[in-house]
Formats: structure tokens, C-alpha cells, sequence
């Protein structure tokens, strides 16, 4: 058996890992198993990805928990705190820069033209998410049908998100008890496991930190969290100037935090439409322009959060980037603080449940809902870019479309990586929009 790995070489690799960690949900899960399990032998393949089903059913980015997860079981809750803390905080940082950047310089006719070349490419980039999710949420007619259902509700009715997941939920749990037939999924193919166990230091044999904690613990631990959340509260409430807009800004991203169920497409069409149409934060080029930062930095995509909270305060409070810089950081810190509770609560708790059935198709029914719902971001942000003075044929920027098309077949036929393709659209922006020639 592989020997503890010391906390100074796993610390160098959470380090490097909140750098590099580009493409994705997939794209870090990948690092982390060549890393972790193939190179380093600290985990075994089937501790890996027990851990990651464990993962994708609570809410939060599932890469980040991940993280948290496999520092936890390796070196304590010192170990979980330093990679989940490394994974986003690169990518906050380069958010906040690229923040600042953006209201310096976005008005330049350059910097207009190279976002306006983004723009279609971010379409594309939630299209092939739409696509990517589709095919491995809807795995019944059911799933398809429960899926237009959720679109038409927040497309036709404007209906929250929160309202939407949590009917699904019920739903499921219905026609889970009554007609289980309707969303029973073929179990997925397990993933191949080594011959032997005993290479890797904590293997399928290892018994998981966090498996004997009692309730007293868990209520520490829920005690040390609610602390947490309340300092930054109680603080904004006796030294700033006007209390009731980071209370709503915290409490807003406090809950996208539990709707996160299922990756970050679960709640950013969420945050997109709400943000923009009902607090008017930010105006949805703005939205679409944040995606397009986030996509440049390395982390979670829900880091595009922290440019929305950005944006929230440097717009609420005319234009001051110390404002903005304040909102980026509380964003960051009520969207990822939960996470850690999650994982260090919640996880011994799900661990108990893996491989339900029940909570696995429930949970399959809340996805395809997901699906419907990032079929209208695509929708509510896509229109925009397509009809940019109005919905009307006479208004549609055919440029934008065949940009859109052109960004889908390289990432869909030739799998061109998403930072290849913002490099190009930066150039199709100066080029067409900016009129360099």
C-alpha cells in the first residue's frame, strides 16, 4: 500500500490545480483522477469515483466537493479545507482582474468589437451543454416530456426556478412510490476498478473520515457554518451605507447555493433570468459577457457568479470599482462557503444512501427539468445576440449566426477546446465587428 502522502505534496498539487483546472466539470475531474489515482496512487479508481456519485447528488459545483472530498479523506478537514479553498480562488482572482478590466476598458470600440465576437460562441458553448445534458438526462419520453414541461413554465410563466426544482422533486417522489416504472433508468456501466486495492493508500478497504461522526458533531459543524455566513452579514449591517442591497445580494447567492444540484447549468439559467429581469443587476449582454470571462479562467463555471455580483454592485453603487470588488468577493464567499458543509455534513449522511435507487431517479427527474430550463437561457440569451435591434428577420445579424454555427462544428465535430475557440472569436470580433479591414 502506497504510504500517507505528505500535506506539503498534496498542498503543491491543490495549488496547481486551481491554475490549471480548464474545460470544465470534466476537464478537472480528469486532472484529478491522472493526478490522484493513476499517477500518484493516492486514491483507488473506485474510491474516486464513489466519491464523485457521492458528489453529483448534493448541491454545489460536484468538481470543487470533489476536491474538498479527496484533501478531506487524505489529511483531515485541514486537507478538505486547503482544496476546496486552492480550486476556486485562482479563478477568483483572475475573475476579479478580468472585472476590472472590463468596466475600464468596455466601452473602447476594440474591446466592444472583440465581445461582440464572444458573444455567439458563448451561445454555442450553452448549446453544447443543452446538448451534452440532454443526452444523458433524457432517458425515457418521461424525461422528454417533464423537460418540455419545465421549459414552458419558466418560458411562458416566468415561473422561479426554486418553484420548478422543488416540483419536480414531488413529482418524482409520486410517481416514484406509485408508478416507479415511469422513471426507472438502466443502471449506468461501473466503472473499471484495479485488480488490487492494496497499491493505493485509501482504497475501496479504507475506512472514510467523517463515518463515525455523531450528531453532536454535525451540530458543531452546522454551529461553525451559520457563524460564518452571519459575520459578513452582521458586519455590511453596521458599516455600510446601504444594508438592504447586500442583504438581498447575500441572501440571493446564499441560495443559488442549494439549487446547484447537478452541476452549474442547473442554476445559471436561473441566476441569468433573475438577475437580469427582476433585480436588474446587470443588463443580459453584460450576463453574456460574463459568461465569456468565466469561460477564460480556470475553476467552476459558476464563478461566473462573482462577475455578477461584480457587475450588481459596481452598477447599484454608480460606477465604484472598490463596490464592485466588495460584491465579487461576497459572492465568491456565500456561493462556495456551503460546499464545505455539504461535504463534511452532508457527505456521511448521502454516503449512507449511495446506490438508492430511489434517490437516483428522483434525482434523474430533477436533471431533465434542467435540461428545459437551459434550453430557455439559450433562448433568452441567444435572441439578443441573433435579433440585436428586436425580433424580426430584417434585425438578425447574420454574422452572429453563422459564427454560432461555425463554433458548434468545431466543438461538436472536431472537439476544439473552448479556450481555442474564445481565442478565435476575439479575432472574428476585431476583424468583423471592429472593422480592422
Amino acid at each position: 500500500m502506497t504510504e500517507k502522502p505528505l500535506f506539503k505534496d498534496a498542498l503543491r498539487f491543490w495549488f496547481k490545480l486551481g491554475w490549471i483546472s480548464f474545460g470544465g466539470t470534466v476537464g478537472h475531474i480528469n486532472i484529478m483522477h491522472d493526478y490522484l489515482v493513476d499517477k500518484k496512487k493516492w486514491i483507488s479508481s473506485s474510491r474516486f469515483f464513489h466519491a464523485l456519485n457521492l458528489c453529483m447528488l448534493l448541491p454545489g459545483p460536484e468538481a470543487q466537493q470533489l476536491a474538498i472530498y479527496m484533501g478531506w479523506q487524505l489529511h483531515g478537514k485541514k486537507g478538505g479545507l486547503i482544496a476546496g479553498i486552492l480550486f476556486v480562488l485562482p479563478s477568483m482572482f483572475i475573475l476579479l482582474l478580468l472585472s476590472v478590466c472590463y468596466v475600464y476598458f468596455g466601452n473602447q470600440p476594440w474591446m466592444f468589437a472583440m465581445f461582440n465576437g464572444f458573444k455567439p460562441a458563448v451561445i454555442s458553448i450553452i448549446i453544447v451543454a443543452l446538448l451534452g445534458i440532454g443526452k444523458k438526462a433524457l432517458h425515457t419520453p418521461y424525461h422528454v416530456v417533464l423537460a418540455l414541461l419545465a421549459f414552458s413554465c419558466i418560458f411562458f410563466f416566468n415561473i422561479s426556478m426554486v418553484f420548478i426544482i422543488l416540483g419536480t422533486i414531488g413529482m418524482a417522489i409520486i410517481f416514484n412510490y406509485l408508478w416507479p416504472s415511469l422513471i426507472h433508468q438502466e443502471k449506468q456501466v461501473k466503472q473499471h476498478t484495479p485488480v488490487s486495492e492494496k497499491e493505493y493508500y485509501f482504497n475501496k478497504n479504507s475506512v472514510a473520515a467523517g463515518t463515525g461522526t455523531n450528531w453532536r458533531s454535525f451540530g458543531l459543524q452546522i454551529f461553525v457554518f451559520v457563524l460564518l455566513w452571519l459575520i459578513p452579514i452582521v458586519a455590511l449591517y453596521y458599516f455600510s451605507n446601504d444594508f438592504s442591497f447586500w442583504r438581498e445580494l447575500t441572501f440571493f447567492f446564499s441560495k443559488t447555493a442549494f439549487l446547484t444540484i447537478g452541476g452549474s447549468y442547473t442554476v445559471l439559467p436561473y441566476v441569468a433570468q433573475f438577475t437580469v429581469t427582476k433585480l436588474n443587476w446587470l443588463s443580459k449582454m453584460q450576463m453574456i459577457d460574463g459568461f465569456a470571462l468565466a469561460e477564460t479562467t480556470p475553476g467552476p463555471l459558476i464563478i461566473v457568479v462573482a462577475f455578477v455580483g461584480f457587475m450588481a454592485a459596481y452598477n447599484h453603487f454608480d460606477a465604484s470599482i472598490p463596490m464592485g470588488v466588495l460584491g465579487l468577493l461576497l459572492t465568491s464567499f456565500y456561493t462556495f462557503l456551503p460546499s464545505f458543509l455539504f461535504i463534511f455534513v452532508g457527505g456521511p449522511i448521502i454516503e449512507k444512501a449511495h446506490g438508492n435507487t430511489a434517490i437516483t431517479n428522483v434525482l434523474g427527474f430533477v436533471t431533465a427539468a434542467v435540461v428545459g430550463v437551459i434550453l430557455n437561457l439559450t433562448l433568452f440569451l441567444g435572441k439578443d445576440v441573433l435579433f440585436p435591434g428586436g425580433i424580426g428577420f430584417h434585425n438578425l445579424d447574420f454574422a452572429a449566426l453563422i459564427w454560432i454555427l461555425i463554433t458548434l462544428v468545431f466543438m461538436k465535430r472536431f472537439r476544439v477546446n473552448v479556450l481555442y475557440i474564445i481565442g478565435i472569436s476575439l479575432i472574428f470580433g476585431l476583424l468583423h465587428y471592429g472593422r480592422v479591414f
